[in-house]
């Protein structure tokens, strides 16, 4: 994306750089060729080209093509390149790209060094890895000059969200988390309902987490199959930063979810969506809760985390406060407020609640000046600079209190949080799982 500057004009009104640009243009639009779309000339409401958002994707499977099917629907969006360790899922990504351009334009890559290193005109990257490579992939596609939209959970540990944090300031880059529901007008009332004062002072609020699995992972291997052909799965680089285990499809197909090396777990798999939500009703993104009420029972359901100020985030794997999924819901003394997904309007304790719906929700677009669609708010926000809805900070302090929930159930005891310093007060145990080791050349 490329920005023009001002030039002094003559006494005719016209810059000699604009004159020498006109005798281009006119030379150029003789040597067109016919079939060109006004569109590519940024004509019939058109984006002009040097407009346009160059976009790259890395690992991009079932949720990173349908995010990237988002993206294709903005008009300055440009979408050009796939890097992918799996054969399969490079051809589906460029098919999907060039049927949607109407060319066969968009360019394959299975290393990620080489895609990082060779496309300099890539101005943001979509990242839909596995959990275990969303941080790394970020730091470095940061470190090469990109902006980076990157898929849920971001980060594996609490040091590695701190160091996604890190470098998008140490680089100025932005970045948002696809924490999609931070944009969402259902969603965004509730939050303006919890903070606004419309609840009284929320003292409750509860975030769904996955209702399946356990937030304990498996630590054994799957047996050893014999590996595919490199250039069909690129297995070491599959793993990444984790530790070396032998080829299984399992993993491969989706299968690693539940094993410790590669999952964040049932609490980390939804709430890496949720606990956002919840700390933006209760005015915390930017920071998480200091306590961890242990419970016995292998999911987490019923956990309660502590704020600071006193409120409090409940984890909750049912839908006994909302239907559906990725829900979340508001308790103060004068009512509450739910909301999951596919609702059309939010479920409150009175429908005089939800009197002023869409008042509340244009009072939001229009204070904040975000879109309510968190691709364009990214996308924007690769324009003017600023920072998007659910930035490093969101997504550090969301997945902190991810992490610290998991370690509470994994130590099985309560637990006390410093989330200024990203430490377990008095703790050195649980201050362990803070990090992980990494595997060379896979590090930050």
């Amino acid at each position: 994306m490329h920005g023009t500057g001002r030039r002094g004009k003559d006494s005719r009104g016209l810059t000699r750089r604009g004159f020498v640009g006109t005798l281009a243009a006119a030379g150029a639009a003789l040597a067109m060729p016919r079939g060109v779309r006004a569109g590519a000339l940024g004509r019939d409401g058109a984006v002009r080209p040097s407009d346009r958002i160059v976009f790259g994707g890395l690992g991009l499977g079932g949720r990173g093509t349908g995010v990237m099917r988002w993206m294709l629907k903005e008009r300055d969006v440009q979408f050009v390149a796939i890097c992918d360790v799996r054969r399969a899922r490079r051809e589906e990504c460029k098919r999907i790209v060039d049927e949607h351009y109407y060319n066969k334009d968009c360019e394959k890559y299975a290393d990620m060094g080489a895609f990082l290193a060779e496309r300099t005109d890539i101005d943001a990257l979509l990242i839909a890895t596995g959990d275990r490579w969303h941080a790394l992939a970020s730091i470095l596609a940061m470190r090469a000059g990109k902006d980076v939209y990157c898929e849920k959970p971001s980060c594996m540990t609490i040091a590695e969200g701190r160091a996604v944090v890190e470098t998008a300031a140490r680089y100025g880059r932005v970045y948002q988390t696809g924490t999609q529901r931070l944009s969402q007008d259902t969603f965004v009332f509730c939050f303006e309902a919890a903070r606004n004062g419309l609840l009284g002072k929320v003292h409750t609020a509860y975030a769904h987490i996955a209702p399946w699995d356990a937030a304990e992972m498996s630590h054994a291997w799957l047996p050893e199959q014999p590996q595919p052909p490199k250039e069909e799965v690129d297995w070491n680089a599959w793993l990444g930063p984790c530790p070396w285990r032998p080829y299984n499809a399992t993993y491969v197909n989706g299968g690693w979810r539940g094993h410790y090396d590669f999952h964040t777990s049932c609490i980390g798999e939804w709430g890496a969506h949720t606990f956002a939500q919840v700390q933006a009703g209760l005015d915390a993104l930017d920071t998480s809760p200091v306590e961890y009420r242990y419970v016995n029972n292998p999911t987490g359901d019923g956990m309660v985390t502590t704020f600071a100020n006193g409120a409090k985030m409940i984890l909750s794997r049912g839908d006994k406060y909302w239907r559906g999924s990725c829900g979340m819901r508001f308790d103060g003394p004068e009512g509450w407020v739910a909301s999951a997904d596919g609702y059309q309007k939010p479920e409150a304790s009175s429908p005089a609640l939800l009197a002023d719906y869409d008042k509340v929700v244009r009072a939001y677009a229009a204070r904040t000046q975000r879109s309510l669609d968190h691709v364009r708010d990214f996308c924007d926000c690769v324009k003017s600079r600023r920072r998007p809805v659910a930035n490093a900070e969101v997504m550090y302090n969301s997945m902190a209190a991810v992490h610290a929930a998991n370690i509470c159930m994994w130590l099985k005891r309560d637990l006390r949080f410093d989330p200024a310093k990203g430490e377990f007060i008095g703790d050195a145990e649980a201050q362990r799982f803070c990090a992980r080791a990494m595997r060379e050349p896979w590090i930050y």
